[in-house]
């Protein structure tokens, strides 16, 4: 976390650092180290919320998913105002054009031109959170990568980006893998396959968008988070309200106990940091290469599922459909790596 005022903080504008004598990772890549140091941080921290998140879904049987993205919520916009006053972070590129006094730290117009992304981010928090209970985490992580596909057809209409065919291909096999995986399973949980392709197709959508809307709103990734709690945590709690969630928080029996409340602790925490590392990885690199970065992580999160909360037993169909998967992302981080 970039500390001291006046400190270098992440772009979220021009070419992913090319301009400012970035190393490439290897000679003639198209992702720098910064780039790849993202990649890897988003990966990890993605791989330890599913496995808190789902913890706290299934193996606590906590009822309201929508009061954990709640509070993530809630932790995140509390620590990056504290952070901001204190001048320990930025929100913004260059020189503030807000005073460091001020309620909300960013122009209220700036409020109202990320709001595309707030939105977006909050369908894609809410139907995150709500996908994953229903599904074991092996599958869930193996429906998830077909998001890979939704992911190129709104880079596509946003943007009008185009892939080389290795890139395709890595996707044809990566989704072609999931499906594999899934054969045996499919005809279980109708509501919760849904309810991932439903996630998928939001996670598309606020990809995309913060590649679009990101690069050119002058706000670093702090904030670039900082709008979305301000826009979305209202929201959240208006409709945790209305569902009755709160009154079912406050009597559920496990809400006192320590275990639970060390995963809802790390649930946040990693919450922040995934939120900045997809913001960090999108820019950098691109909206596709996130998607692919879900993808590669997929490989520890299907292991650390299978051991942790199990769901599914043992298949050989699974396991050909997982390394198809492992394989097609593989092929799209060389193609990636080497500039193709």
């Amino acid at each position: 976390m970039a500390k001291g005022g006046g400190g270098a903080l992440l772009p979220v504008s021009g070419e992913s650092g090319k301009g400012d004598g970035e190393a490439e990772l290897f000679k003639g890549s198209a992702m720098t180290r910064r780039g790849a140091v993202a990649a890897l941080s988003y990966m990890a921290c993605s791989v330890l919320l599913v496995m808190f998140n789902k913890a706290a879904l299934s193996s606590y049987k906590f009822p309201c998913a929508n009061v954990i993205t709640l509070l993530q919520m809630v932790c995140s916009t509390c620590l990056l105002y504290v952070l901001r006053r204190l001048k320990i972070i930025s929100f913004t590129n260059s020189e503030p054009s807000v005073p460091s006094d001020s309620l909300f730290f960013v122009p209220f117009r700036m409020l109202l031109r990320t709001s595309p992304l707030s939105l977006s981010y909050l369908l894609y928090m809410l139907a995150s959170m709500e996908s994953i209970r229903g599904v074991n985490v092996p599958m869930y992580t193996t429906l998830r990568r077909t998001t890979v596909v939704f992911t190129m057809i709104m880079e596509y209409f946003l943007a009008k980006q185009k892939h080389t065919p290795p890139i395709i291909g890595s996707v044809v096999l990566i989704v072609f893998g999931a499906f594999v995986a899934g054969a045996r399973d499919l005809s279980f949980d109708a509501r919760g396959y849904a309810i991932v392709f439903v996630a998928n197709i939001t996670t598309a959508v606020y990809l995309a968008t913060i590649n679009r809307i990101g690069k050119s709103s002058g706000l670093n990734s702090f904030g670039l988070m900082w709008c979305n709690g301000l826009v979305c945590g209202p929201c959240v709690l208006f409709l945790t309200y209305i569902q009755g969630d709160l009154k079912k928080t406050i009597e559920f029996p496990y809400l006192y106990s320590p275990g639970f409340q060390v995963v809802l602790l790390f649930s946040c925490m990693l919450a922040f940091l995934l939120n900045y590392t997809i913001f960090w990885n999108t820019i950098l690199n691109s909206a596709l290469t996130q998607s692919m970065c879900g993808n590669l992580k997929d490989f520890f999160t299907v292991g650390l599922g299978w051991v942790l909360f199990g769901g599914l037993p043992f298949d050989l169909l699974n396991v050909i459909g997982q390394g198809l998967g492992f394989v097609g992302s593989g092929t799209y981080a060389y193609c990636k790596i080497k500039g193709k």
